[in-house]
């Protein structure tokens, strides 16, 4: 029975699922406005060319049509602010409509607006645009370099030349379609009497939407209110601001009218961020007794035509979270983002993470081959002892805390790591292909501040207003368990609000595994500050409203092991035991710690499996719906064993660490370990994800044909 005083650490019910799972949200596509102008937007045909001709008169003259505008008409507004995590070696524009050419198939030429949906949206067919495609266009045109940064530590090149063994590889980490439920949203409510605008946005970060909005528009931030309402799934595509999103909104104010937007999900194919794409080459340098002495590794990372806020988390996590958990003294690193004629990428579940870890975990069970050790043992050799932190990384991290080798021995004994090993032979002896993959990761949680404002009311029931946001997260129910906890009152007694410019403090958001951590440390701050004024002998109402920053990134980590088959006849790989070891530092809720995990698992899983965003040599999509692109159904799901222990942090109040993206960082490289290793012994010693039936069938194929000439 669950302790009526504590509740941090509960398996408490989400309270917002009862609303959610009646079908009784209110997503941003469900607010009603008054009389609104429906958008409908012209796209790109081409992947790159001038626009020689635009004709729009049909279009104006059409049944319903309001507007009808083109570049022209919004070339005063602004540039969307990039976070300059690396140096940026160009600034990229921002073009809310195209002006004068395109660059990317896609991209919004033209924008309808009509009393309708279905009225814009007959309307744009009638709109004739002429663009003369330019000749390096697509996928395969040189790409131009936007941003680089290189980290160096030791002497790796003397590291390299002195080793014993090196070991190389190289990743081509798949397109992926981030694909939450709820396609992009937004629609906008005009006040005439103030001249302003209340924004209902499906978004990650309603504060930081309003201050770019302002910004880009020109107009004061306080006649803008961002409401992110229910979010069915972000996943990082959600993070910034869109052009279609400046456009409704700008239309707005231009019009004095509402305005609204909802995206198709061929839109979201053709123009959301994609994430991954990354291509990641290293080498190790390893001894004879399996010690690391070397890394020597180079990211390259696509972004799209024009850059979102977020366009260079991906590329510099990648890099600098390298050499991960390993005490490498010896480092040479190097990462750049190359802007090619395609959709925008950006972050997506993970960012950077799961491709800086598919590299390492790659080189270290090539070097567990080289030097004939057990893929656990290498591991346990290398990763940092629990009495080195906290430890300063090469490329200039700081680890905070955790136990490594207690993680390797958790996997082992609850895998039954060794029976697998024997069973995993036996099997191979009677002719099956059958693999067993390790994958060791760290998840750092974001950096800096978010807040929160509680309100104690005279009649005991307390207000949480927090400045993070939530798209599914739970978050309602976790802070309710910190204010409850800390306040010694019933959660019942607490209400928890969050995604509102208006009604809640200015904060970040939610993204990098961030707002349990620092927007949980500062409603646990907040409600510190209320119980320490109570102790003093105030009375409610009582508000405690402050600004929480934390010390440091948080790293959660953990081990996953996979056990996979594949079929010698037609290739289809089956996951036949998944088990998940994660430190999450001090655990809010395990059930939304479980959750948290499966679902990255399931998103990790796609990317090893299944997903890829494809672009032939003109750069047209190929992949622009669900025929074609394929997703994790819950038949390819394996059952998911998870562990989970606690090494509090030291870099924040609540202790905890992140663990919204464990699944996605681990899973990946242990599938695509556990896959090598089932072909190695064809002769098989590398593998590209999306490990498909045809991809393992044609490198199974061609192994035998190797063998037999």
């Amino acid at each position: 029975m669950q302790d009526q005083n504590s509740h941090i650490g509960q398996r408490v019910i989400r309270r917002e699922d009862a609303v959610l799972v009646a079908g009784q949200g209110s997503y941003t596509d469900d607010v009603l406005l008054q009389n609104p102008l429906h958008v409908s937007f012209l796209r790109s045909v081409e992947a790159r060319g001038d626009i020689a001709e635009l004709e729009t008169e049909d279009a104006q003259a059409a049944e319903g049509v309001v507007a009808v505008h083109t570049g022209a008409d919004v070339t005063h507004l602004g540039r969307l602010t990039v976070n300059p995590l690396i140096p940026l070696s160009v600034q990229r524009e921002f073009p809310v409509l195209a002006q004068g050419q395109v660059h990317a198939v896609g991209q919004p030429v033209a924008a309808i607006l009509a009393t309708s949906n279905a009225l814009a949206l007959d309307a744009v067919e009638l709109v004739y645009a002429d663009i003369n495609e330019a000749l390096d266009t697509g996928s395969d045109a040189a790409p131009d370099l936007v941003a680089e940064q290189a980290w160096s530590a030791g002497d790796a090149a003397a590291g390299l030349a002195a080793a014993d063994h090196i070991v190389e590889t190289t990743i081509l980490h798949p397109r992926l379609a981030p694909s939450p439920m709820e396609p992009r949203a937004i629609a906008v409510a005009y006040h005439q009497d103030r001249d302003s605008v209340t924004v209902w946005h499906s978004t990650q970060t309603p504060h930081r939407s309003r201050s770019a909005l302002a910004s880009i528009l020109g107009v004061d931030a306080d006649r803008i209110r961002v409401i992110a309402p229910h979010v069915g799934g972000a996943f990082g595509m959600k993070a910034s601001l869109y052009p279609e999103d400046v456009f409704a909104v700008w239309a707005a104010f231009h019009h004095k009218r509402d305005v609204k937007w909802t995206a198709t999900r061929s839109e979201e194919f053709l123009s959301a961020t994609h994430g991954r794409g990354l291509t990641t080459i290293g080498r190790l340098a390893v001894n004879k007794d399996g010690m690391f002495q070397a890394l020597q590794a180079e990211v390259n990372g696509p972004v799209g035509h024009w850059l979102p806020n977020s366009a260079l988390t991906t590329v510099w996590n990648a890099a600098r979270i390298l050499p991960a958990g390993y005490q490498i003294e010896n480092l040479d690193i190097s990462t750049r983002a190359q802007a090619y004629n395609l959709a925008p990428t950006g972050i997506y579940r993970g960012a950077g993470r799961p491709e800086a870890n598919c590299l390492i975990e790659r080189l270290v069970d090539k070097a567990a081959v080289v030097t004939g050790l057990d893929s656990v043992e290498i591991r346990r050799r290398n990763l940092l002892d629990a009495s080195a932190f906290p430890y300063r990384t090469g490329t200039g991290n700081v680890l905070d805390s955790g136990d490594y080798s207690r993680v390797l021995d958790v996997l082992v004994d609850q895998s039954g790591y060794n029976e697998a090993l024997k069973e995993r032979d036996v099997r191979r002896a009677s002719g099956e292909l059958v693999g067993l993959g390790i994958g060791f990761y760290l998840e750092p949680s974001g950096t800096g501040w978010e807040t929160a404002r509680v309100t104690l009311q005279a009649d005991g029931r307390v207000l949480v207003a927090s400045g993070s946001s939530t798209q599914g997260h739970g978050r309602e129910t976790a802070f309710a368990q910190i204010a409850a906890d800390t306040l010694q009152i019933p959660m019942k007694q607490i209400t928890v609000i969050c995604g509102d410019t208006k009604t809640c403090p200015e904060g970040i958001g939610a993204l990098a595994s961030r707002s349990t951590a620092i927007g949980g440390s500062a409603v646990l701050r907040a409600c510190e500050e209320i119980r320490t004024r109570l102790d003093q002998g105030e009375t409610a109402p009582l508000v405690a409203d402050l600004r929480y920053e934390n010390e440091g990134e948080a790293w959660g980590n953990g081990a996953y092991m996979v056990l996979l088959s594949v079929d010698r006849d037609t290739g289809v790989p089956l996951i036949e035991r998944a088990v998940a070891v994660d430190d999450t530092g001090r655990i809010i809720n395990p059930t939304q710690v479980a959750g948290q995990v499966l679902g990255g698992f399931a998103q990790g899983l796609g990317e090893a499996l299944m997903e890829q965003v494809i672009y032939d040599e003109d750069g047209q999509l190929l992949t622009g719906s669900f025929m074609d692109y394929a997703l994790p159904r819950a038949g390819d799901m394996p059952h998911l064993s998870q562990h989970t222990f606690q090494t509090p942090s030291p870099m924040n109040a609540l202790g905890a660490k992140g663990v919204g993206e464990a699944g996605t960082i681990g899973a990946p490289a242990a599938i695509l370990n556990a896959a090598i290793d089932a072909l190695r012994p064809l002769g098989v010693e590398d593998l590209q994800m999306p490990l498909t039936s045809q991809n393992l069938w044609r490198a199974i194929q061609a192994a035998e044909e190797g063998a037999a000439t």
